[in-house]
């Protein structure tokens, strides 16, 4: 097969954390597939759907842990992140999958609905008598908090803590991150460590009906997991539950607040919002980038990708390719089909996305139904500075 000369993506431009898809569109029209390095991330970017499919289904592009060399600094940092199921490769990926797959199951996350919901009024109810809130920091933050804090079986008084601990460490797997962030990621997962070790210590000594209990009598043909592979994916529901949950929810409101057309219609007809979830998923993908890397020489789409270059498929690009979705730019919950990557694909596809999924479609269902009119406060937004995520930093609204 003939390989084209190798073509260089152009710098982001100053805005690209406000709106990075004009800059993916412009890349995707030079290949999409691109050597590049945006922000100092130097390697091969994906911007086009069919590629980005394919090198996350390629099993000879390995996960990788997003650390430089370590030091000590930020050595237990390091340490657990190997022992995640999100850094994982096969085999071990496949046997660590299965064994936490049999227990946190679509069925359990369906029986956290009432529970969900129940969290959900709760917190609007704590706003009756306001104006105005932070959809952030008052609503999707507390709500992920609670929820994963119940699945794991934390203690109700602890809740509050997995806000400042979730939002040290998603920074710190960020690829924007400096050494000051990983020094203190690695000083939050000593504490995070601490906590689980002593919590698990307590699920092995009186087990409970909440995952960690499960997850340590869980047993397939004589393999379990270890104590090291507990206590990692304990740290990694932590991270994930609340990033991906987060954003999808506030992500999506946003949405919403600039097409008031669509949110009637949602209000009208409830029954629309899985696949609007669906759209908002697409839309504006919570995760926005997934690193591997190449383990031999590999051609794609006439890109000769060496053994050892990093990769890095662009999601919020791959879903708005218009190769794959008809009109992309726009906010259609009727698209059909609307096989988006935003939970990624092939053997590492996200194990929490039905709880993603059902905790976004309760969320809004039920944000919609409280309030008649809800506004943006000002239109000035303002976006977490990380290229792998896609995280306002606050949404503030009125409603009345």
């Amino acid at each position: 097969m003939k390989t084209v000369m190798n073509q260089t993506m152009p710098s982001p431009p100053h805005d690209f954390f406000q709106n990075p898809y004009s800059f993916y569109e412009r890349v995707r029209t030079i290949h999409p597939i691109c050597w590049g390095n945006l922000l100092k991330q130097s390697g091969w970017y994906v911007t086009g759907y069919e590629e980005a499919k394919t090198i996350l289904k390629d099993t000879r592009f390995k996960n990788r842990i997003p650390l430089p060399l370590a030091t000590k600094k930020y050595e237990q940092l390091k340490n657990i992140q190997s022992e995640m199921l999100l850094f994982k490769n096969q085999p071990d990926h496949k046997r660590l999958r299965f064994l936490v797959s049999n227990v946190f199951t679509p069925r359990m996350v369906d029986q956290l609905g009432p529970y969900i919901e129940k969290t959900v009024n709760d917190l609007l109810q704590s706003f009756q008598h306001n104006k105005n809130m932070d959809i952030v920091s008052d609503f999707a933050f507390p709500l992920a908090s609670q929820i994963i804090a119940e699945i794991l079986g934390v203690p109700q008084e602890d809740h509050y803590r997995f806000r400042e601990w979730a939002t040290s460490l998603i920074h710190s797997i960020d690829f924007t991150r400096s050494r000051k962030v990983l020094v203190n990621g690695n000083e939050v997962m000593l504490i995070l460590r601490d906590y689980f070790k002593d919590l698990i210590k307590k699920r092995k000594q009186n087990p409970e009906e909440d995952l960690i209990s499960l997850l340590i009598k869980e047993e397939q043909q004589g393999d379990r997991l270890t104590d090291e592979a507990l206590l990692a994916t304990c740290i990694l529901l932590v991270i994930a539950g609340h990033e991906t949950t987060v954003n999808l929810i506030s992500n999506s409101m946003l949405v919403l607040l600039k097409h008031p057309q669509q949110m009637m219609e949602l209000k009208e007809k409830p029954l629309l919002m899985e696949r609007a979830v669906e759209e908002f998923l697409r839309y504006e993908s919570p995760t926005q980038m997934i690193a591997r890397i190449a383990s031999e020489d590999i051609e794609i789409n006439e890109k000769k990708i060496k053994k050892g270059d990093q990769v890095y498929i662009l999601l919020g690009a791959a879903n708005r390719d218009p190769l794959q979705f008809h009109e992309p730019h726009l906010l259609d919950f009727k698209r059909e089909p609307n096989h988006h990557l935003a939970f990624g694909n092939g053997s590492h596809f996200c194990l929490g996305a039905p709880l993603a999924r059902l905790e976004a479609k309760i969320a809004l269902q039920s944000l919609l139904a409280w309030k008649d009119i809800i506004k943006l406060a000002t239109p000035d937004l303002q976006w977490r500075e990380l290229v792998g995520f896609r995280s306002l930093k606050e949404l503030k609204i009125t409603f009345e």
